[in-house]
């Protein structure tokens, strides 16, 4: 450990790298798979559908912002947590530490089998990809990307900027494909657009579903209130990347699916499993393997992303001494190497023994839980600190917009699908409480373990982090 530097997470991001970060995580594999789940809903009426993807974008704009609130409130890693340890106490909080611990192996885990899904899927044309193959692949570039993730923000920073540079020429090639047909005016393009909104109009159930599967796609955008601690100026640096990443990815995402109508019908996209690929076939047959490519690498970038925000959480419960001080330890890289190693670990057993389909359902269910519940948060401090100076508060109707579709989202899966694994999932939640009652309540402790962390920072070469006089009154605010 060089002795001359320090070794802590500094504030190196600024407006560039944030908006790529914001991108990426908005930006996922769905765009390019799955677009047909809004137009099915919609009855196939085309400018329904496309009416549904700009009202998706707008909804997620007011939760976005609403996320926003929290970050610029508290400016530090893992802000939600001090937002909710504030306004509902420190049990609430560590409950939450405790199922993001869970929930951010599930989504590094599901990116992972996406990932090796649609790498594998090239050698086998002509039947679904073998569950063993595919799950070793998906091990192998969890492990890989973890690896990487511990060797600092550099590395991230490259990877990540490259990846969403890829990723947006990508989608911005489908679009002006796209646009490029409907110029020449060919009848078979252009005619389903002349006539847009002539087919069945959905009713209001089938409408609902649709704006819930366009706001899937755009998930993601409160991904700041997990790293707002290593932005530059987070209250300025915000705000200006959620109003730049939202609109183009709003933008790309209505060409592309013009693009996609364009080139094929709505029968055609509904019966495609890949539409993106589907598309390519049509459009240019010799270059088809480009999709599958673009596909890879968005989730390459997207399970890069969730590895280095979800080992923040880890880091931080740690740093509060709501989990032990070994995670609380960086690397010579500045990197939290031991929250990084627990995150892959029990990633690759989410791996090992479920499905992807389970851990997409229960991740998106308890998610919503958290965030009805910091809906209610903001709510509460306007009820209860009306005059509460704070540098930026989200316009009212913003939290009760995003509480409605939270709520949808959490009853929609209970109605439709009820399943006895959804009370597991809030057994899981609450089994927090079995280690927070005796370890923080109690504050019993572990010598043994204690003794193991001393061994374990020898192996691995980490250390606790140097504190900067910066850092200290950002702690100190965060926690009046």
């Amino acid at each position: 450990m060089d002795r001359g530097k320090k070794i802590q997470l500094k504030r190196v991001f600024g407006y560039c790298w944030g908006t790529s970060f914001l991108l990426i995580n908005i930006i996922g594999a769905g765009i390019f798979v799955s677009p047909k789940g809004v137009l099915a809903y919609s009855c196939m009426n085309v400018g329904v559908s496309l009416c549904v993807w700009a009202g998706c974008a707008v909804l997620a704009m007011t939760s976005t912002l609403c996320s926003a609130e929290i970050s610029i409130s508290f400016p530090c890693s893992g802000a939600q947590y001090y937002f909710l340890k504030r306004y509902f106490g420190s049990t609430v909080a560590f409950l939450n530490l405790w199922t993001s611990l869970f929930l951010g192996s599930g989504v590094v885990a599901g990116q992972a089998l996406l990932l090796a899904e649609y790498s594998i899927q090239p050698f086998f044309p002509s039947c679904s990809v073998p569950k063993l193959p595919k799950k070793c692949l998906a091990l192998a570039m969890l492990w890989i990307v973890g690896i990487l993730t511990s060797r600092g923000v550099k590395a991230v920073t490259w990877l990540q900027m490259a990846s969403s540079v890829l990723k947006v020429s990508v989608l911005s090639f489908v679009s002006l494909t796209g646009v490029v047909f409907l110029v020449r005016g060919k009848k078979e393009n252009v005619q389903r657009f002349q006539n847009a909104f002539d087919a069945e109009f959905p009713d209001i159930s089938h409408l609902i579903q649709a704006i819930f599967q366009g706001y899937f796609a755009y998930s993601g955008g409160g991904c700041f209130t997990l790293i707002a601690g290593e932005l530059k100026k987070p209250r300025t640096t915000i705000p200006k990347c959620i109003f730049t990443a939202l609109p183009l990815v709003t933008v790309v995402y209505l060409l592309v699916n013009i693009s996609y109508l364009t080139v094929l019908t709505p029968r055609e996209i509904l019966s495609s499993d890949a539409v993106a690929i589907t598309w390519a076939n049509r459009v240019f047959p010799s270059l088809a393997w480009i999709m599958p490519f673009a596909i890879s690498t968005s989730l390459f970038s997207n399970l890069l992303i969730s590895i280095f925000k979800s080992s923040r959480p880890i880091y931080l419960a740690s740093q509060e001494g709501q989990l032990p001080l070994l995670f609380n330890t960086l690397n010579s890289h500045s990197s939290p190497f031991t929250a990084v190693l627990l995150l892959v670990t029990l990633g690759s057993l989410a791996i090992i023994l479920t499905s992807l389909i389970d851990l997409i359902n229960y991740i998106f269910f308890t998610n919503s839980l958290w965030s009805i519940l910091l809906m209610i948060g903001i709510l509460r401090r306007r009820y209860q600190e009306p005059n509460l100076s704070i540098p930026y508060k989200v316009f009212l109707p913003f939290p009760l917009t995003t509480i409605v579709i939270d709520v949808g989202l959490v009853v929609i899966p209970l109605v439709k699908s009820p399943n006895v694994h959804y009370v597991y999932v809030l057994l899981l939640v609450l089994s927090g409480l079995l280690f927070y009652i005796p370890l923080m309540h109690f504050k019993i402790r572990l010598a043994w373990f204690e003794k193991m962390t001393c061994y374990l920072q020898l192996l691995f070469n980490i250390c606790l982090p140097d504190t900067s006089e910066e850092q200290m009154s950002e702690v100190q605010t965060v926690k009046k």
